[in-house]
């Protein structure tokens, strides 16, 4: 009966939210004192009554939720009625089933989801406005990669040393994709107005390889000032830091804290450099750039996972014929280009036990350093006097400070 009585009163609170929401809606079919006793009925039919009666409660109420829509229809015919309060009880319904099942975790977040998607009507329709078409398209893309490809791609470990596993794979494949499309997401929305941090942070979730290489060419004909340009580069820069925790987070979570401080450190002083880059002086400009193309074409995403296999198998490899100081050289050379593949190899090997946490970041590191001269070069080939001298400074002192971390860490 206690049990039954803190499902009751867990039902009632959700139904009064919902309710309460809905009581400044128009046109309603339920509000304020409705929502609560869909969502209580739904307590006692789940918690007192066999399956069949939760089944004729909930085919009763969507009759009679249907039957009331109609009636509202017929009395004004102009009038263009959705049916999202008619659904939103439904739900509180099942919500209500949830309780009585004492499943209370699921449906507390449910509960508190349909009031949020209820509540942000506004903004979900002004959200859906700004994307374009091609967003949409890259949206359906990542579907494609991550609900449709990944589940018929075999789980099994094949070719030398057996570290090819095409499930594995793919889903960090699915991992970059849905971190790279989030960033690029983000900045279609609110980059114009963020300025150049924001631009920075998000154009380092995209990429910040291809984010410095757009900037640097910028940098030559009308784009932003050098000073703008410099803080966007070494910011994206720096968010590869954090990119690289959230994927040590997912791929290894259990080693997390081991290996988080000496890359956090990393980010802190290239933050600091960062800090000192805006204060120095910049001319107050907008950043203009905006990515070309969504991050979720299949033929990135194929080639970043022949990429990434291929890092498996040159890790696998140096390890078998140099021992892991072989390791180093790896991830300089993959690190060039493209630091996840090195970090996701990286960690995985971690979470299996064949890397000691001392040797796999700074593997992880060696990696991002690689990258730093990699875009370092970019910038030194394609962009003018001035960009090139605050890129070189910035990312000079975050070079000389990485490898002081690699020689002095314990």
């Amino acid at each position: 009966m206690d049990d039954l009585a803190l499902h009751l009163g867990l039902g009632l609170a959700l139904g009064l939210l919902v309710g309460l929401q809905r009581e400044w809606v128009v046109d309603r079919v339920a509000g304020i004192r409705t929502f609560p006793l869909i969502t209580l009925l739904g307590v006692l039919l789940s918690a007192l009554g066999p399956v069949w009666l939760t089944a004729a409660g909930l085919l009763s109420l969507g009759i009679l939720l249907g039957s009331a829509n109609v009636a509202r229809s017929r009395s004004t015919p102009d009038a263009d009625f959705g049916v999202t309060t008619e659904v939103a009880a439904l739900v509180m319904f099942g919500v209500g089933v949830l309780l009585g099942r004492d499943m209370i975790a699921p449906a507390v977040v449910l509960g508190g989801s349909v009031a949020v998607l209820l509540q942000w009507k506004a903004q979900l329709h002004a959200l859906t406005h700004r994307l374009a078409d091609g967003d949409l398209e890259a949206i359906t893309r990542l579907v494609l990669v991550a609900l449709v490809i990944l589940p018929l791609v075999p789980d099994r470990d094949f070719g030398p040393w057996q570290v090819i596993n095409p499930f594995h794979i793919w889903l960090m494949v699915v991992l970059i994709v849905s971190i790279s499309l989030a960033g690029y997401v983000a900045l279609r929305l609110f980059g114009a107005r963020g300025g150049a941090f924001v631009s920075g942070v998000l154009g380092g979730l995209i990429s910040s390889t291809a984010t410095t290489l757009s900037y640097a060419r910028q940098s030559r004909g009308h784009g932003p000032g050098s000073a703008t340009a410099a803080l966007v580069i070494v910011v994206a820069s720096g968010v590869v830091f954090a990119r690289v925790l959230v994927e040590i987070a997912l791929v290894a979570p259990q080693h997390l804290f081991q290996l988080a401080p000496p890359l956090v450190a990393m980010a802190g002083m290239i933050a600091v450099v960062a800090t000192g880059l805006a204060f120095m002086g910049g001319e107050p400009t907008v950043p203009s750039h905006r990515p070309s193309e969504p991050p979720t074409e299949l033929g990135s995403a194929i080639l970043f996972g022949l990429l990434y296999a291929g890092v498996l198998l040159a890790v696998a490899f140096a390890r078998h014929a140099w021992g892991e100081a072989g390791l180093y050289g790896v991830a300089a050379l993959s690190g060039l280009t493209d630091v996840d593949a090195i970090t996701l190899s990286t960690s995985r090997l971690i979470a299996q036990g064949g890397l000691e946490v001392e040797t796999g970041w700074r593997v992880i590191l060696v990696g991002a350093l690689a990258n730093l001269v990699f875009k370092a070069g970019l910038v030194a080939l394609l962009a003018d006097r001035a960009l090139k001298q605050r890129v070189t400074a910035a990312f000079g002192a975050a070079l000389l400070g990485g490898v002081a971390l690699l020689v002095f860490w314990p």
